[in-house]
């Protein structure tokens, strides 16, 4: 089994991805959060850093892509080729209102003929390795099959579908039975992943048994909320506490060396999902979550780390962001 990080806006930058490797390895394939090039710029500041071969320590990253204009994603691979990078990920995933309101992500899914030619395009113009994120459908999954029959019309790397309409966002439980019905009618050379809620151990193993054949899966928020889920699954070690707390503290200095303060923001983010991996957790993200400086944010996590264990086959419930 391959083992893939999914990207998450504001966390799993190359600060993360680099802590994650150092402290945790065992994933085969990080991707970017998206790049969304548009008329007046290919890459942002944002995005010039976290592509930067000199920031990453991570063997195999993977550049992902949002936008529906060919031209737009030509141009931003060609940036990304002058960079080192030789295959790119198509984001037709994400189910943001803003995203999806400009035809974009999940959005793009809805204009299947578009689509089709948008695909086009991109594969005349380039041969950069392009794999494709994908959803099952915006606002139902009535186009799932036909969506299949558009990808298979190309050279894809990889078909990584995640078994949710754009509309369901992050809620519910994924269509797995769907799923496994789309990977199999889905007749092309390239590889299909799966992604969605594989967020524990028991989750993965009973992913595992209903779909032997599948050999390769995109992980995102259970990583986030247990950062050696992905070691744990190939070792069968669980997380342990010291390498936990250095992984925080590694992220929590590289966010500082570029974002100052502010870098209390991003590690707030971080501990919406990872508190999930404690026992007992709920005062002490309070008081994270209500920490108005780095001392008093230092305060509550050595008291979370001090007085709480660690789940030993991950969270226990879930309560994470559905949007």
């Amino acid at each position: 089994m391959k083992f893939y990080l999914a990207p998450l806006e504001g966390i799993t930058g190359y600060v993360y991805r680099n802590a994650l490797e150092k402290y945790f390895s065992g994933a085969d394939r990080y991707f970017t959060p998206f790049i969304a090039p548009d008329q007046k710029r290919v890459l942002r500041t944002k995005e010039k850093r976290d592509v930067a071969p000199e920031n990453n320590r991570v063997e195999n990253l993977v550049p992902q892509l949002l936008t529906n204009n060919a031209e737009h994603f030509l141009m931003t691979v060609r940036v990304l080729e002058d960079l080192g990078y030789r295959e790119v990920n198509l984001n037709l995933g994400c189910p943001s209102g803003t995203v999806v309101a400009r035809k974009r992500g999940s959005g793009f899914l809805a204009y299947p003929e578009e689509l089709d030619r948008f695909l086009e395009q991109i594969f005349e113009g380039t041969g950069v390795k392009i794999s494709i994120k994908t959803r099952i459908g915006c606002d139902s999954a009535d186009n799932a099959f036909r969506l299949m029959e558009i990808y298979a019309k190309y050279p894809l790397s990889e078909l990584i579908i995640h078994p949710r309409t754009q509309k369901e966002y992050y809620r519910g439980v994924p269509d797995q039975e769907l799923f496994g019905r789309l990977a199999s009618y889905y007749h092309a050379s390239s590889p299909v992943c799966y992604n969605g809620n594989l967020l524990t151990p028991p989750d993965y193993i009973s992913f595992t048994e209903k779909f032997p054949q599948i050999s390769s899966v995109m992980l995102g928020r259970g990583v986030i909320a247990n950062p050696g889920l992905i070691h744990q699954l190939k070792t069968g070690e669980q997380t342990d506490r010291k390498k936990l707390r250095a992984f925080h503290d590694e992220v929590l200095q590289g966010y500082q060396e570029y974002l100052g303060t502010d870098a209390l923001f991003r590690m707030k983010e971080m501990w919406i999902y990872m508190s999930h991996l404690f026992t007992e957790h709920e005062k002490y993200v309070k008081k994270i979550r209500k920490a108005q400086s780095l001392a008093e944010y230092g305060y509550a996590v050595d008291a979370l780390f001090a007085q709480q264990e660690l789940l030993p086959d991950g969270p226990r419930k879930w309560n994470l962001p559905q949007k």
